[in-house]
């Protein structure tokens, strides 16, 4: 009788290491990442929560959320663009509430109602719908974006605030929009694989009251490859409060983020991913 309590205790320790927030992204879905190696810690926020980003009980992306500023520092994915329907449901993660709650991302709704979690105890961990009513120049910018996944689930699990940032409404309409759609589609020409990592550098502004960061800047970098000999690399970066993009090489947005976080030295990809 007591093996078996001692193996069902060990079951649900077991359990709990397979949570979604994660301590370690080359441990738990490195899938996500070019040679299954994240970004440095030169990217590292004071309160970080790294998350294996789960819907419907499968991974579709990693975010390194900033429990501090309510944002996500950055979203890592594979690009397999595709049409379909975009979806209007927003999510929110639960196991940053605790590791207590569901491994897989919830409605606001269902946490408040089925699990009984207060809208104060859910809001202490990461920015909920109400943070993002009534904004003005501003709208809900994902960092991975829902058009670049080809299936409902996997658009889907975009939809979640923890991959949200407060973006210039111009800029997520207009020369973001033209990178996302347009740009991505010409620079993957030949790639059999592209990894993706995009970010927000924390800026000096918030909204709701204090409670959620605008980011200064936003970017995005892409590491594919097109053969076992052929690897190539491109980047942007924009300011968020104009409708600009600007076209990098990766070493350039590497030490333009080194100078905007003060960390040390950024490093997105592994070395064998091209710099210049």
């Amino acid at each position: 009788m007591l093996g078996l309590l001692l193996l069902q205790v060990l079951a649900s320790c077991l359990c709990l290491g397979h949570s979604e927030v994660v301590k370690s992204f080359e441990t738990s879905c490195p899938q996500f990442f070019f040679r299954e190696i994240p970004p440095n810690e030169a990217l590292e926020p004071q309160k970080p929560a790294w998350i294996c980003q789960r819907y419907k009980n499968q991974y579709y992306f990693a975010t390194l959320y900033d429990r501090k500023m309510r944002i996500p520092v950055y979203s890592a994915y594979i690009y397999q663009p595709g049409p379909g329907k975009r979806p209007k449901t927003w999510l929110v993660e639960p196991q940053l509430i605790g590791p207590t709650y569901p491994k897989t991302m919830e409605k606001e709704w269902t946490l408040l109602n089925r699990y009984n979690v207060s809208l104060e105890k859910l809001s202490q961990s990461q920015a909920i719908l109400h943070d993002y009513k009534n904004l003005t120049g501003l709208n809900r910018g994902h960092l991975n974006p829902n058009g670049h996944h080809d299936d409902y689930s996997s658009r889907m699990a975009t939809f979640t605030l923890t991959n949200i940032v407060p973006q210039d409404e111009k800029l997520n309409g207009g020369a973001w929009n033209n990178y996302e759609q347009q740009t991505m589609i010409r620079r993957t020409q030949g790639c059999t694989t592209t990894y993706v990592v995009v970010g927000a550098v924390p800026g000096n502004n918030y909204i709701a009251k204090g409670r959620v960061n605008k980011p200064s800047h936003l970017w995005s970098a892409a590491c594919c490859v097109v053969d076992n000999n052929y690897i190539k690399a491109w980047a942007v970066i924009a300011e968020n409060d104009k409708n600009e993009v600007q076209l990098l090489t990766l070493g350039e947005l590497e030490d333009t983020l080194t100078e905007l976080y003060g960390r040390g030295q950024v490093s997105l990809f592994d070395s064998d991913c091209p710099r210049d």
